[in-house]
């Protein structure tokens, strides 16, 4: 196999290119050809980012959860979620200025704590992106169900069992779709992305408005907390730190607007913007669904709120007619969402494999000619997230559980990039690219933050808790630490083979090096 070695990580990161340059010239400078089409404007880059949030998907998908948990003050783990992942999304979008590659957060960790780290936080988000892709597959049955029985196709749906083999079903069938859509390209993806989320923007304004004209009681539900956390260690501490993963799963994969850069327009000025507006306005709107909704569902305490969530507030708030409409909206999100996070995978995937550092590289990173995307991973990654569903087909407690996983990946993924780059800050070896976007004086504090933040939610995520990972049946100890134990051997399996296999192969391949000036 013939490699070229990429550029030596261990020295200070390349120097910017001046404001104006081309926009392939951050690739030259990572050592890469451009390959990939560049056929994304503003709107395309932002959608990618606000659709893997998704904010419809996300607050749908796991209200049950929260309110389960939390009662309705868990409502104030949405802001405190944001404020510590707006600490990690300005590192990205300083980041994304520079670089925006394919494959970022793999890109920027090789870059900012070299190839080990790189391909660790490489890893371990792309493990994190296809079971991410299997938990919003899952998200199907949590809203199909409540818009008609035809939809349960295994059983009636009496019991957690049937209703989680159906929700396999389901998820598969959708991430057969977004299989087949990006297999046909970048462009197909964009405009069904970009369809679906301005029906999903749409939809979320007229929910809101909705839900404000039906309000029933007074801000001051959402410091009601239905008694939760009697009992426990930590009291009501501990209940709502295990209902924050309600918030923690919605406000992520906003640099897979960065993770297109290869195939956008001008995308160190664009991805920069795209990134934080995605994450803003995914704020602004989800708090505003989850506010409104305490405030107008007919009574807070029916216990049917932390069975089915959003789902039965809009039906129950809003009528039958008005409400399905809301829910076939939903069922968009959902689906732009799966293809979003599919995207980005294969982007991820891609990166990782012309740098030679994945098993058959050369066939992963290979271009389609007529499709101009890498078809391999796309077949690849969805085959794999289908087989994360089957393995969980009997498992009624597979939300919680298959949500928890991904989330904990993506934070340790995003902590090998915030975390070099605070080591690199300390030594005074970051410069962000100069007439772009730039942190200035605050990029100390706001990536120690960052740091904090991620490691904070890293360890919150992954505790043994009974009520996420053993919730229902015998209590086993290593059903409560099925998190930590599978997280862990992911990391520590895919690094030893790294260390002893792949690492001496590493190097961007030939076939996918920039061309070098004689």
């Amino acid at each position: 196999m013939v490699r070229v070695t990429a550029t030596e990580p261990d020295g200070p990161p390349p120097e910017p290119r001046p404001d104006g340059a081309h926009d392939d010239d951050s690739l030259t400078e990572l050592g890469y050809r451009p390959e990939l089409k560049r056929t994304l404007g503003n709107f395309h880059t932002f959608a990618a980012g606000i659709s893997y949030i998704s904010i419809l998907t996300g607050t749908f998908q796991l209200f049950y959860f929260g309110v389960a948990h939390g009662g309705p003050a868990y409502w104030w783990s949405w802001p405190m979620v944001f404020t510590g992942q707006l600490m990690v999304a300005l590192c990205f979008a300083e980041l994304a200025s520079r670089y925006p590659v394919a494959g970022s957060v793999y890109n920027w960790s090789k870059l900012l704590g070299g190839p080990h780290v790189g391909w660790l936080g490489g890893w371990m988000m792309m493990t994190a992106s296809m079971v991410s892709l299997a938990a919003v597959a899952l998200a199907y049955q949590v809203t199909l169900e409540q818009i008609s029985s035809l939809f349960q196709f295994i059983g009636d749906g009496s019991t957690g069992t049937e209703r989680a083999a159906n929700a396999v079903l389901l998820g598969s069938v959708l991430i057969l779709f977004t299989m087949m859509v990006n297999g046909f390209g970048v462009k197909l993806m964009a405009r069904i992305n970009s369809a679906g989320v301005a029906i999903e923007l749409i939809a979320t304004v007229v929910l809101i408005l909705l839900l404000a004209a039906n309000i029933a009681r007074g801000p001051s539900v959402v410091l009601d907390t239905f008694g939760r956390g009697q009992g426990q260690p930590l009291g009501y501490l501990g209940a709502f730190l295990t209902a924050s993963l309600a918030s923690a799963y919605v406000m992520y994969g906003f640099d897979t607007a960065s993770s297109l850069g290869e195939e956008s327009v001008d995308p160190g000025r664009n991805a920069p913007r795209a990134i934080l507006r995605a994450l803003v306005a995914s704020f602004a709107l989800g708090g505003l669904i989850l506010l409104f909704a305490l405030m107008a569902v007919p009574n807070p305490r029916d216990k049917r709120l932390a069975v089915d969530g959003l789902q039965f507030v809009v039906l129950s708030t809003l009528g039958h007619g008005v409400g399905l409409m809301v829910l076939w909206c939903v069922v968009v999100a959902i689906t732009v969402c799966a293809l979003a996070v599919h995207t980005a995978a294969i982007r991820l995937m891609f990166a990782m494999a012309r740098d030679n550092n994945l098993p058959g590289g050369s066939r992963l990173a290979r271009v389609h000619p007529r499709f101009q995307t890498p078809l391999l991973p796309a077949v690849l990654i969805g085959l794999v997230a289908i087989a994360i569903l089957v393995l969980n087909i009997n498992q009624p407690q597979i939300f919680s559980v298959v949500t928890s996983i991904a989330i904990i990946m993506i934070y340790f993924a995003y902590l090998m990039v915030t975390l070099p780059m605070l080591v690199r800050r300390l030594r005074g070896q970051w410069r962000p690219a100069e007439g772009r976007f730039s942190l200035e004086r605050l990029g100390l504090p706001v990536n120690v933050l960052a740091v904090l933040w991620g490691t904070a939610m890293t360890v919150n995520l992954a505790w043994p808790r009974a009520q996420v990972y053993n919730a229902t049946g015998p209590q086993h100890w290593y059903l409560r630490w099925g998190a930590v134990l599978f997280v862990g051997a992911v990391a520590l399996g895919g690094f030893t083979y790294y260390w002893f296999v792949q690492r001496t192969r590493t190097g961007v391949l030939a076939e996918h090096a920039a061309a070098t000036t004689p």
